[in-house]
């Protein structure tokens, strides 16, 4: 705690200085004091010091033992928080039906194309024939001399019923035009591309999505010029890389796609083509996310058991517990998490964590059967499924009893508010203290200052009687 300031001492002579205020004369006996404890011969500040740290002592213990506790108290609800916190990151995944609703889809020729799955996708095994790719259409101008003008008048670009016009001057060359393509606002889907080749520049026009509907037409607005309605109609002239849809078929079905992302065919299945031809589909469940749910979850509560179990410990040879032994907040933590997991789930088939493979040990961590979780994923997705996430799954009903621990209005941030505010009126009563103790420092400096005062003016008189008789007598021996 804050010791008390101005009494320590400086030692000159046989007195010690304390800065009493007090200033000596030159007159001759008058023995003035220049400061504390020279005229009484006592070490005043050492007193005064003794005085004050003795009175001082047991208050200052009181609120350091106090705080020590208090700062133990709130590291312990801190390192509770801090693994139930965890513990309920991992609950919130095994309370998501998507972690238990993951399908993965291969194809048997990776060739063709890559797959991605939704969760409401159904296992099964297809037949899939790819015919062909869907494309974009492009098309090409006739050949330009660079810087060229086209012709004046207005040019219209149309996907499906979106169009932008654009208004050609009379020095525009098919550079230009396909930069005012390119750079304009009602840009209906049309990259245009110029192509210096060996007969000369080419405005090259591409649909910016695959498919017939997303092909493009062009046209010259009346009043165009001859040259720029010449453009339009090439433009507008079918050649050989026109649009198309995809075509595939599923055990023999027939489907059709825009875009060779083909989303739609198959529930929750996306088929990414890149390649024509046939193979085999295979749409399956993916338990890896559901077992890697139930891993992080048995590891995160074994953390917590073994933050608990330090918290709540005691060694009996150095007769030290831990912050938090006997704290009703970590007992009652405790007896709810341990009834919960020791329950069952009504009306599930699977029932309990044990029956799953999910079993405690002597030390109170828990130990999970990769290959028994496995198989019930495999034979009964559901139940498994429902003993965790559903309305009374472990996960759901664990996760709402610890909010009303690790929530912002909280038990544990109850309690740590609490403690804050105790520390904070701990420090004050410190401050207090120590502004106490500087005033009964003083007090015993004014007391010590007048006591050094009238020794000293004694002493003087003393010294003066002294003197006088000894001079009384030396006058008589020398008169006989």
């Amino acid at each position: 705690m804050t010791s008390i300031s101005g009494v320590g001492t400086t030692t000159t002579g046989t007195g010690s200085s304390a800065g009493s205020g007090l200033s000596s004369t030159n007159s001759p006996g008058s023995g003035l004091l220049s400061s504390a404890g020279i005229g009484s011969g006592l070490d005043v500040n050492a007193i005064i010091t003794a005085l004050v740290n003795a009175k001082q002592a047991g208050p200052s213990q009181q609120i350091s033992n106090q705080t020590t506790q208090l700062q133990a108290q709130e590291a312990g609800l801190t390192a509770l928080g801090s693994a139930l916190n965890s513990l309920q990151t991992t609950l919130g995944k095994l309370g998501s039906s998507l972690t238990f609703n993951s399908y993965t889809a291969t194809l048997g020729d990776s060739m063709l194309g890559t797959t991605s799955t939704l969760p409401n996708a159904q296992p099964g095994t297809y037949n899939l024939t790819v015919n062909h790719l869907a494309t974009a259409q492009k098309r090409a101008s006739t050949a330009y001399a660079s810087g060229s003008a086209v012709g004046a008048g207005t040019l219209t670009v149309s996907v499906g019923n979106q169009s932008m016009n654009l208004n050609v001057s009379a020095t525009d060359s098919i550079s230009t035009i396909a930069t005012a393509i390119n750079q304009s606002s009602g840009n209906p889907g049309v990259q245009a591309t110029i192509v210096n080749g060996t007969n000369g520049a080419q405005l090259l026009l591409t649909s910016t999505k695959t498919g017939v509907a997303n092909a493009f037409s062009v046209s010259a607005g009346s009043g165009s010029s001859a040259g720029l309605s010449a453009l339009a109609t090439t433009l507008n002239t079918a050649g050989s890389n026109e649009a198309s849809d995809a075509s595939l078929s599923i055990d023999g079905i027939a489907v059709t796609s825009a875009s060779n992302a083909v989303s739609g065919a198959l529930n929750g299945v996306t088929l990414n083509l890149s390649a024509t031809g046939s193979t085999t589909l295979t749409v399956s469940q993916d338990t890896s996310g559901a077992s890697g749910a139930v891993s992080d979850f048995v590891n995160a509560y074994n953390s917590y058991i073994s933050t608990v179990g330090t918290l709540s410990s005691y060694d009996p040879t150095s007769k030290q517990g831990g912050v938090l032994l006997g704290d009703t907040t970590l007992m009652s933590v405790q007896r709810q998490v341990n009834s919960m997991l020791s329950s069952s789930v009504a009306g599930n088939s699977i029932g309990s964590l044990a029956a799953l493979g999910i079993t405690r040990n002597a030390d109170g961590t828990l130990s999970s059967d990769s290959g028994k979780l496995s198989s019930a994923l495999q034979s009964n997705p559901g139940a498994v499924q429902d003993l965790f996430a559903g309305t009374n799954g472990y996960a759901t009903r664990l996760n709402s009893m610890l909010d009303g621990f690790t929530s912002s209005n909280g038990i544990l941030a109850t309690r740590t508010a609490s403690i804050q505010n105790q520390l904070s009126n701990l420090s004050q009563e410190s401050t207090a203290l120590t502004a106490r103790m500087n005033v009964y420092a003083t007090q015993l400096r004014q007391q010590y200052t007048a006591l050094d005062t009238l020794m000293s003016s004694l002493n003087n008189t003393s010294s003066y009687l002294t003197s006088s008789l000894q001079a009384m007598l030396n006058s008589n021996s020398s008169n006989k």
